[in-house]
């Protein structure tokens, strides 16, 4: 089965980098117009490489997810790309940090909840006004495996995806009856740069390697399908759903 997002427009938050960025270019690839939020880094470079001179239009639109403030105004500047709408939201942005939860700085606490919890459900209720008006909206946020196990030394992180684990249930159970469907997808052991320092550890990465039964980490590209999926009409029948993607390390 083919996935046409052709005419639909989309928003991808921590859109140019990780995970994030290969799914907005997944979702440009299957012909949404799509704007991606950045800060960090050079975010009209990545919009101009995902664009590929080809396709829909993508936008980049700086946004430092921590402040409110920033978000109104870039889900605002969003609207105004793309021409008042937006049909699909993905809720990538996110950080870890590692310490044990007794030395666990108060700041680094808050700046993990605030990224990968706070900011997905402001961002959530902005775009979900708009698509509640149009009456049609697709919500996909990032949880983890971590919404249903908890890994040592990131006590922060294992509370923001517990969190958006429920959360995605909340909205999906207010917003159903009213054309909304609200998904997340709960990644497992993904090669990104957030697991870098893993993946360089030659012990831990055997010691997950093992706990993995398709025996191998996974990729950005491995969380494509089901994105486009839950992205399209194909799963409208879909809603409150946290779908693990991890090589089956839930199921030892």
């Amino acid at each position: 089965m083919t996935i046409d997002l052709t005419g639909k427009r989309a928003l991808v938050t921590g859109g140019s980098r990780g995970i994030g960025r290969r799914l907005a270019q997944a979702l440009h690839d299957a012909g949404a117009e799509v704007t991606i939020f950045y800060n960090s880094t050079d975010g009209e470079a990545v919009a101009q490489e995902l664009r590929n001179n080809s396709g829909a239009a993508v936008h980049a639109v700086r946004c430092n997810v921590e402040k409110r403030g920033d978000i109104q105004t870039a889900v605002q500047k969003t609207l105004e790309l793309m021409d008042g709408r937006i049909d699909i939201l993905i809720n990538a942005a996110g950080i870890n940090r590692r310490y044990y939860l007794d030395e666990f700085p108060v700041e680094e606490w808050d700046r993990v909840i605030n990224i990968n919890l706070n900011a997905a459900v402001y961002c959530t209720q902005l775009v979900g006004r708009v698509m509640l008006e149009h009456g049609y909206g697709k919500i996909i946020n990032l949880a983890s495996m971590n919404s249903f196990v908890a890994a040592q030394r990131v006590g922060a992180y294992v509370a923001s995806k517990g969190a958006i684990a429920q959360v995605t249930k909340a909205f999906a159970n207010e917003w159903g009856s009213r054309g909304i469907r609200v998904n997340a997808i709960a990644p497992g052991y993904i090669r990104t740069d957030m697991t870098q320092a893993l993946q360089q550890d030659e012990k831990s990465y055997q010691d997950i390697l093992k706990k993995i039964p398709l025996e191998r980490w996974g990729t950005p590209d491995d969380l494509v399908g089901p994105v486009l999926l839950l992205a399209s009409d194909a799963s409208d029948y879909v809603s409150g759903v946290v779908m693990p993607i991890d090589g089956g390390y839930l199921t030892r």
